[in-house]
C-alpha cells in the first residue's frame, strides 16, 4: 500500500490507529504548483499529531473552487508531489467542494487549517469538536501562494 489511498484503506487504518492510541491530523487544499508556504503549511499540520492526512481537491473539484483554467497541475501529479513529502503520511482525494464528508468519515484528533480562515469558516470543525478533537488555525508564509506564482509567470511571459 503506497501513501496515496482510497478511502475505504484509509478508514482500516483509522481503526488501527483508535487501537493503539495514534493521533490524527487532517488537512486539506488544492495544492496546486506546490511552494514552500504550502511545505511548511504541511509540516506545521504534521507536528500536530501522530499521522497526517491530507484530503486532496480531485481536478473537477478545483475547477468549481478556482475556475475553468485551474489546476495547472493534474491530480495525479499533485497527489504524487504531496505524498512524497516527509511531513505527510496519507493523501486521500476527494472531489466534493468541501471535505466536510471525509472528515465525518475519518473523525481526526486535530483539523488544520490555514490562519487565513475564521474558525468559523473551517469546514468540520462542529464534527472535529463535537468528537473531543480541536481546531488549529496555522499561520501562513507571508508572500507564498499559488496566485501569485501564476501572477509572476503570467507578467513574465509578456515580456
Amino acid at each position: 500500500m503506497g501513501r496515496i489511498v482510497e478511502l475505504d484503506e484509509l478508514l482500516a487504518m483509522r481503526r488501527e490507529w483508535r487501537h493503539y492510541g495514534t493521533k490524527v491530523a487532517f488537512t486539506n487544499g488544492c495544492f496546486d504548483l506546490l511552494h514552500r508556504g504550502h511545505v511548511e503549511y504541511l509540516q506545521k499540520a504534521r507536528a500536530l499529531a501522530d499521522v497526517l492526512v491530507v484530503g486532496l481537491n480531485t481536478d473537477a473539484s478545483v475547477q468549481r473552487l478556482k475556475g475553468p483554467h485551474r489546476p495547472i497541475t493534474p491530480q495525479e501529479d499533485r497527489a504524487v508531489v504531496i505524498a512524497a513529502l516527509e511531513c505527510v503520511d496519507y493523501v486521500v482525494l476527494f472531489d466534493e467542494d468541501t471535505p466536510l464528508n471525509l472528515i465525518r468519515a475519518l473523525q481526526p484528533e486535530v483539523l488544520a487549517k490555514g490562519e487565513d480562515y475564521q474558525f468559523h469558516e473551517i469546514v468540520g470543525h462542529d464534527v472535529v469538536q463535537a468528537a473531543g478533537g480541536r481546531v488549529e488555525r496555522i499561520p501562513l508564509t507571508a508572500g507564498q501562494s499559488t496566485s501569485q506564482i501564476v501572477a509572476r509567470i503570467l507578467a513574465n511571459s509578456k515580456l
